[in-house]
């Protein structure tokens, strides 16, 4: 799961320095002011059916994001890590078994795949769009892969037909991290409506957050909707009575009725973000330091983050923190290099795509909220850093 794990370190009430105002890398307060009156009648409505674990504003809001992303099934979550980790469950996983994914994404893409039972093989990304390289596959192909897990990083759809094709010609299943990329579309098909299955997180910094954790499984056939309800349970298929063993990974009635709130919103929220990036892009052209995200034809982007690719990436995070501007780091140190991973045996240089990107790119601040003038003025003091 392509996870940020920043909602909470810029607010749009952070302090001031050089009488000048801060920039938020995130702003939570903001749009959960303006939704106020909203969430508040929706904690109402939630507080007074007095059904706090499934129910009516869960299996709603199951209808509604099952509807928004295309897709016959949707089961709500207690996070996207569970999402990840039941799928691959009801995908029947298991000891031995391989899934090819990719490096460059949050732990928990991985460790879902470790934790059901499996074992992680990498490959490479692509050189534009960071995710999945799709003619990397063939050779990562052995005997024990059953299935492929591509990630839509930062809100960039992977290449999806030939990932898809090759899992066709092998009887792979195809399971889609859309943890950053509600929204997202591949040609005419919304993530998580693609492949087999897809994992959604609605973490609060995602696009569509709720107000703590929560996640969702999207599936096309009934059968594996069926088995993340029973998972996510205990599993079972009704009270007290257990086909197997499952887990606690339920997704809170109040959360569902947040997240019904703000998915009317969400349309509209990636529309403004969308155009920030147009801001961005145009504001960042004349300075060729500055890798910005690449466009492609073939997807429509939903900027979860705005990262671009530059050198001396350290000193630019310094030089903007210097200057009020808050940034993140998605992700310093690829999975493969990580300590939890040694036991794999992968050097630097394993995957070089990889690699570059993780020593060059710096997220920029993005939200719906971000003015026209705070853009200017982050590529302003971009510009400076390097000429």
């Amino acid at each position: 799961m392509a996870r940020s794990n920043m909602a909470t370190t810029e607010q749009a009430t952070a302090p001031r320095g050089a009488g000048t105002e801060r920039i938020p890398f995130l702003d939570l307060i903001t749009p959960h002011r303006q939704l106020e009156p909203e969430l508040t009648a929706a904690f109402r409505r939630a507080v007074r059916a007095g059904a706090f674990i499934g129910g009516g504003e869960v299996e709603a809001f199951e209808a509604e994001f099952a509807a928004f992303c295309g897709t016959p099934h949707c089961v709500g979550v207690s996070s996207g890590t569970d999402a990840l980790r039941l799928a691959l469950h009801a995908l029947d996983l298991r000891p031995g078994d391989e899934v090819i994914t990719v490096p460059n994404t949050f732990i928990a893409t991985t460790e879902a795949i470790s934790q059901a039972g499996g074992t992680v093989r990498f490959v490479d990304v692509d050189e534009a769009t960071l995710t999945m390289n799709p003619q990397a596959l063939g050779a990562a192909i052995s005997p024990r892969v059953v299935g492929i897990l591509p990630v839509h990083l930062y809100g960039q759809p992977a290449d999806m037909d030939p990932i898809l094709e090759v899992a066709r010609q092998h009887g792979l299943w195809v399971l889609e991290d859309a943890c950053q990329a509600h929204g997202a579309r591949y040609r005419d098909r919304s993530v998580g409506g693609i492949g087999t299955m897809g994992a959604f997180s609605f973490y609060p910094g995602k696009n569509l957050g709720a107000l703590g954790d929560a996640g969702a499984v999207t599936a096309r056939e009934a059968g594996h909707a069926a088995r993340v309800r029973r998972l996510r349970e205990h599993g079972q298929a009704r009270k007290y009575y257990h086909d197997e063993e499952g887990y606690t990974a339920r997704l809170d009635a109040i959360q569902a009725a947040f997240l019904r709130v703000k998915l009317r919103h969400l349309d509209d929220w990636t529309e403004r973000r969308r155009r920030v990036a147009r801001w961005y892009d145009a504001a960042l052209a004349d300075i060729p330091e500055v890798h910005r995200p690449t466009k492609v034809s073939y997807a429509k982007h939903v900027y979860h983050l705005y990262v671009v690719r530059v050198p001396n990436r350290d000193g630019l995070r310094r030089h903007l923190e210097k200057a009020q501007i808050g940034v993140g780091l998605h992700y310093p140190l690829p999975l493969h290099l990580q300590q939890a991973y040694a036991q794999h045996g992968y050097r630097a240089g394993a995957f070089p795509v990889t690699e570059r990107s993780a020593n060059m790119g710096l997220s920029l601040p993005m939200f719906p909220e971000l003015t026209e003038a705070q853009v200017a003025r982050v590529a302003d003091a971009i510009r400076a850093f390097y000429r």
